[in-house]
């Protein structure tokens, strides 16, 4: 009995995206954090100042409630780098809870690209897991994702 082998083409090798980025003013680490909508560019520096910048505005004047601000510093404050580190975080879509833990989450991400052995700590406080809840589409025929109109049997 003979067996044809069928020839696959060779995949092609997924754009890699640079997590360790050498530049002039220094060496940063990059992540993406996401909750939601909302989208979190992170870039890190160990060596700085010890600030933490979204879109351009420091932290404090971007996110208004002391909670938001909490969460954005909960992944440095875990692992002991408060004060030393620089972060620029660039924010896109969603609320402002959503921003803050999806930076919390890119925060978190570019911490493990500095050190493997954060991860422990990280995962034990849930700072690495991503929130896959977002908004259902609405369907057709109803009024929204779920809701209908009411039936009547006269």
């Amino acid at each position: 009995m003979a067996t044809t082998i069928k020839k696959v083409a060779p995949k092609k090798a997924a754009k890699k995206l640079k997590v360790k980025v050498e530049t002039p003013t220094g060496t940063y680490f990059y992540a993406l954090g996401r909750r939601k909508r909302a989208t979190a560019k992170t870039k890190l520096w160990m060596t700085g100042t010890g600030g933490i910048t979204v879109n351009g505005k420091p932290y404090t004047e971007y996110f208004p409630t002391y909670e938001a601000r909490a969460t954005v510093q909960d992944a440095l404050k875990a692992v002991g780098h408060g004060d030393n580190v620089t972060v620029v975080i660039e924010c896109i879509g969603g609320g402002l809870r959503g921003q803050a833990e999806a930076a919390r989450l890119g925060i978190s991400r570019a911490l493990l690209l500095v050190n493997p052995d954060f991860r422990k700590t990280l995962k034990a406080l849930s700072y690495l897991m991503r929130d896959p809840r977002e908004k259902e589409r609405k369907h057709y025929g109803f009024k929204r994702a779920r809701k209908a109109s009411q039936w009547a049997k006269r």
